[in-house]
């Protein structure tokens, strides 16, 4: 409905709400088949670029439920699509998942919060999983 309305107000309105829509949301990402071939789980989110004010270079990525927004510059590593996978799984395992990770990060840190260090850690038993060296980082 969005669209009508910017379509309905001319190519300006049109091209406004086309950032606007882009700046927030990004656009879809298809992950390339070999790396669904290898970590078949990374079919379990929606992926997206963009959006969210990422390439700020403040993030690679930001997860909510089951999206993932990408940060344009980011590539597509492994380490850093499973990490932002658990957070999927995070948000589905429970429906207060996004304020215990709010309240975790607050009393520990980015660095230090549970979830943040659990994702990481899947992520790292993945490749490990696949024979894959373990990355610094």
């Amino acid at each position: 409905m969005a669209d009508d309305w910017a379509e309905s107000r001319g190519p300006a309105a049109e091209g406004l709400f086309g950032t606007l829509k882009a700046a927030l949301l990004g656009r879809p990402l298809r992950l390339p088949a070999d790396l669904l071939a290898e970590f078949p789980e990374l079919a379990g989110a929606r992926w997206r670029v963009g959006g969210w004010g990422l390439g700020l270079r403040t993030a690679a990525g930001i997860t909510l439920w089951r999206t993932v927004w990408l940060a344009p510059e980011a590539r597509l590593d492994p380490r850093l699509l499973l990490h932002e996978l658990r957070h999927v799984q995070q948000f589905e395992a429970s429906p207060l998942f996004p304020l215990s990770y709010l309240l975790n990060a607050i009393g520990r840190g980015y660095r230090r919060n549970r979830y943040e260090l659990d994702a990481e850690s899947f992520a790292l038993a993945r490749l490990a999983e696949r024979g894959r060296p373990s990355p610094e980082g």
